[in-house]
């Protein structure tokens, strides 16, 4: 019997009648371990999507996105994957020390397919995989529990345009984000990006910014 359901949804499979199908998914689709196959579709993709739970015990999701292979399988048993340079909250990765238990949805939009990976993670800022990810401030890794691919009924399918050119690679200077110009937040920006705006074009004020972001500019 699986670990994966609780009352409620037991209550709602047996209202509708899909507890046997529940099951049957459970036993043959879940799995605690990465596939040849799950290992492929991961390492090739650029985006997933994180969900964590904050010091108040509320859900939150966050997209994640790189250049494929960003996320890595370590093993048969754990995956790892960048914390790169964010707005500095910290949000996701203050959650993973709050709370391990971490949800990963990775999908394919051209050929619609879907990958749910559960599991526990932990943080480092000196893990030894640091230096595989270009400007990375620290290392997440996840031993997952669960591991089952997702019906892709409902994916729309869709092409990527461009990759973002944020995203930190080897040899290549990433710009500064766009927002880190704004007027308003200098003062607030951590001290190694102090002047950086006037360097990256100058000061705009967060109406550009936004403008910039409604009309889907690179410089956002």
């Amino acid at each position: 019997m699986s670990t994966l359901y609780g009352a409620q949804q037991r209550a709602l499979q047996d209202r509708f009648d899909t507890r046997r199908l529940a099951d049957k998914i459970a036993q043959v689709a879940v799995h605690s371990e990465f596939s040849d196959m799950d290992r492929a579709f991961i390492e090739t993709r650029d985006l997933f999507f994180l969900s964590t739970v904050d010091s108040q015990g509320r859900p939150t999701v966050s997209y994640k996105g790189g250049d494929p292979g960003f996320v890595k399988v370590l093993d048969a048993g754990t995956l790892a994957f960048p914390v790169y340079d964010g707005n500095g909250m910290f949000y996701s990765a203050g959650n993973l020390m709050d709370h391990a238990a971490v949800g990963l949805l990775f999908i394919d939009f051209e050929r619609p397919q879907r990958l749910r990976v559960q599991g526990n993670a932990t943080v480092q800022e000196n893990d030894p995989l640091l230096a595989e990810f270009p400007e990375a401030l620290m290392v997440v890794r996840v031993a997952a529990t669960e591991v089952w691919p997702n019906c892709p009924r409902y994916v729309h399918r869709y092409n990527k345009l461009k990759a973002s050119r944020y995203v930190p690679r080897a040899g290549c200077e990433t710009p500064l984000a766009g927002w880190k110009r704004i007027d308003l937040v200098q003062e607030d920006l951590p001290a190694r990006e102090q002047g950086q705006a006037e360097r990256a074009g100058g000061l705009i004020s967060i109406e550009t910014w936004f403008g910039k972001v409604l009309e889907g500019s690179e410089e956002a």
